[in-house]
């Protein structure tokens, strides 16, 4: 490994630490480097907050001067909410910088770096670049295409079902794969079920960890048939919205409003609009969603390529039985040729159970 991936290493490693913090906003980690010292180490806390090069410069002080920084995205050259980080890094006197990847937005790309080779800082660019894209996919996506970056999460046994025939299903997995889903949803903006997930269970959706974030719930809801005794709707604690159709219960939209539920109401005539949702909850700055709906929900967005990644508990069970519902279902594909390819595979183990990471590949289709 060679110093300047050392160095970035600490980077990327800085800005993972304040995953589910920093969106709409991406991760962004910095470090200063003076004569082999580390003099100033930094991330981006939040967004509204200063930018990790920032806190990295505040904290090398004078020690900044004829040093270098590592940055894991190319430093932003607009103003903002704060100013512009590459005219900081000018001023603080860095000798040359060393950045991941440049911003993956068209509008500004580039000149961040500008910048600073024009102020005579030499750049080195490419530094842990994948690396630096995997861990800001969500901004990647949402930056350019201003929807949400869609993850699909499930649980099931080894046969693939995600409950008995009998509907029961707690638990599935251990508490050790269950604290990981907790996690997961703190990391992300957004939350959505299905109705029938809340009529059968009641959930919560909330995340389970100390100091962790509650994402928005949301409720695809065609005709608006949600109770409003429901959890979701009662509990407030977090924002409930539900997505509905042209089919829908002007009635029990203006009593889920008086309750504090927000409903937008799709262009669908009798199933809720999935593409307007994510452009939706675009438009309402959220950046990432977590599926963990039942096997129709999953299938309809499978089905329409909107899922960007899966991720799969399964544990070491077997259930059987034909009425056992499994984790994608709808009308299925005609042909195994049409089956959808999951790349970049990653496999770990949590507690007694397997966690399967994964993108799916609709290129061929």
């Amino acid at each position: 490994m060679s110093n300047h991936e050392f160095y970035m290493n600490l980077a990327l490693q800085n800005a993972l630490s304040m995953k589910g913090q920093t969106d709409p906003n991406p991760l962004v980690g910095a470090v200063i480097v003076n004569h082999n010292r580390i003099v100033g180490i930094g991330a981006h806390l939040k967004a509204g907050e200063p930018h990790a090069e920032i806190h990295a410069l505040q904290m090398a002080g004078d020690k900044a001067k004829g040093g270098t920084i590592y940055v894991t995205l190319e430093p932003c050259s607009h103003y903002g909410r704060t100013g512009p980080c590459a005219e900081a890094i000018v001023r603080a006197g860095i000798k040359r910088a060393v950045v991941a990847v440049l911003d993956p937005n068209p509008l500004v790309s580039g000149r961040g770096i500008k910048i600073l080779e024009q102020a005579g800082i030499e750049v080195v660019i490419g530094v842990c670049e994948e690396q630096s894209k995997k861990m800001n996919e969500v901004f990647n996506k949402y930056i350019v295409k201003k929807v949400p970056f869609v993850t699909m999460k499930s649980a099931s046994t080894l046969d693939g079902k995600i409950a008995a025939h009998t509907s029961d299903s707690k638990w599935i997995t251990s508490e050790a794969a269950r604290a990981d889903v907790h996690q997961l949803r703190h990391e992300h903006g957004a939350i959505l079920v299905g109705v029938n997930t809340v009529m059968k269970d009641n959930p919560e959706l909330t995340t389970r960890i100390p100091n962790g974030r509650n994402p928005v719930r949301v409720i695809l809801d065609s005709t608006l048939k949600i109770p409003l005794q429901s959890r979701v709707v009662t509990d407030k604690q977090a924002k409930t919205w539900v997505f509905t159709s042209a089919a829908h219960s002007p009635y029990k939209k203006s009593a889920l409003e008086e309750l504090g539920v927000t409903v937008f109401v799709t262009s669908g005539s009798d199933r809720v609009d999935l593409v307007e949702t994510l452009q939706i909850l675009g438009e309402q700055s959220i950046s990432s969603l977590l599926i963990e709906g039942g096997g129709e929900v999953n299938a309809s967005f499978m089905e329409q390529h909107l899922v960007d990644k899966l991720v799969l508990y399964i544990a070491p069970k077997l259930i059987g039985g034909k009425h056992a519902s499994t984790f994608l279902e709808g009308a299925g594909l005609d042909k195994m040729s049409e089956a959808i390819e999951l790349i970049d595979m990653d496999i770990s183990k949590i507690g007694r159970d397997y966690k399967f990471t994964s993108y799916p590949n609709y290129s061929h289709m």
